[in-house]
């Protein structure tokens, strides 16, 4: 299971460090509220059984393997990486991203104000997903860090 929560933190860390670092400026740059048209299409796309597989399955082994080791060894290591896939990847999906999202799906890129709304929500969620990417990457390095039984 540790090497099930590595691996999918590792690769939920670069999903959501690719989209913050190349995909999301991509889209902020596209004229008026193209972009806004775009990320709506992503985020319906996103909504898929392979993404939200890796996404939440790899919860779900977070959810399991920290379970065990509060009943078990508590190696802090394992704790560590599961509360911040747990609370930084997944808490701030549900609290942060998701939220704004939602608010995006009911933009109308042909709206009056409908660029520089998009360009604030664009800002916010840039950073959420920035906070997610760095706590996926914080948990897959703190399942590395396991020592060896």
């Amino acid at each position: 299971m540790l090497v099930v929560a590595t691996i999918g933190s590792g690769l939920v860390a670069g999903a959501f460090a690719v989209f913050s670092l190349m995909v999301l400026p991509a889209l902020t740059a596209l004229p008026g509220a193209a972009g806004a048209t775009a990320m709506q299409s992503v985020n319906r796309a996103a909504i898929r059984p392979g993404f939200m597989t890796l996404l939440f399955g790899t919860a779900l082994v977070c959810l399991v393997l920290g379970g065990a080791e509060l009943a078990g060894t508590r190696r802090p290591a394992v704790l560590t990486g599961a509360a911040l896939y747990l609370f930084g990847v997944v808490g701030v999906t549900v609290l942060a991203n998701v939220p704004l999202n939602d608010a995006l799906a009911q933009l109308d890129a042909a709206a009056p104000g409908a660029a520089e709304t998009w360009r604030e929500n664009a800002a916010r969620w840039s950073r959420w997903n920035t906070v997610r990417a760095l706590a996926a990457t914080g948990a897959a390095t703190a399942f590395v860090l396991v020592p060896a039984d």
